[in-house]
């Protein structure tokens, strides 16, 4: 029975994962074996980044609104509230660009809910 060596499979799997760890510390991109689990690692915490940026944005929005609410003397649930009573459907990004950009549309919109 002859011997499967598979060399250039496995030459080209380790060439592949230290080549996703060039740039880290020590052994962690010479050595595959802790290459290996540090490129793991950073695929996970890479997952968990991309879930991260979107609840921080999403708390930015709200606080952006939330400050344009204030200086409208009204507070953000009730503003949010009172545009799902008026069928108003505009997305908290959209919302904290006009708080930003656009002032006085933001203050008409306040005062379109209060009514």
């Amino acid at each position: 029975m002859a011997r499967v060596k598979g060399g250039t499979v496995t030459h080209a799997r380790r060439k592949r994962i230290l080549k996703a760890a060039e740039g880290y510390f020590g052994s962690k991109h010479l050595l595959f074996k802790t290459a290996k689990e540090q490129v793991l690692h950073s695929y996970r915490y890479a997952y968990i980044s991309r879930r991260l940026i979107k609840r921080d944005f999403r708390k930015l929005w709200i606080r952006r609104i939330n400050s344009a609410c204030r200086l409208n003397n009204t507070s953000y649930s009730r503003f949010m509230n009172g545009l799902k009573n008026s069928g108003i459907e505009i997305n908290r990004k959209m919302l904290a660009e006009m708080a930003i950009n656009d002032p006085k549309g933001f203050t008409s919109l306040c005062e379109k809910v209060a009514k």
